[in-house]
């Protein structure tokens, strides 16, 4: 997976599968579109996305997760709740605040 945290006022950690770096998805007037720009930081293992969602989780950051592998680790960790996604083009995507 990739990660990539953005640090402003607020921190915004942005992860994606590793197979959704730089593409585009449309369906109807949805558009999903993972930017380098955007998400990719580093490329990480399972384990250390896991522990950074735990650690930004409680410091209170804000995520952008894409990707099957991705939202599923962010439901195993307790960060999102089931069904609290949506999907574009069956690639499932949550903006956390």
């Amino acid at each position: 997976m990739w990660v990539k945290i953005h640090k402003s006022s607020r921190t915004v950690v942005a992860i994606c599968d590793d197979n959704l770096l730089g593409k585009k998805f449309n369906e109807g007037i949805k558009c999903l579109n993972i930017t380098e720009s955007f998400f990719k930081g580093e490329k990480m293992s399972r384990k250390e996305v896991r522990d950074i969602m735990k650690f930004e989780s409680l410091s209170g950051s804000s995520f952008n997760i894409v990707g099957r592998e991705s939202v599923n680790l962010a439901l195993s960790v307790g960060i999102i709740e089931k069904d609290s996604w949506y999907e574009v083009e069956k690639i499932p995507f949550v903006i956390t605040c």
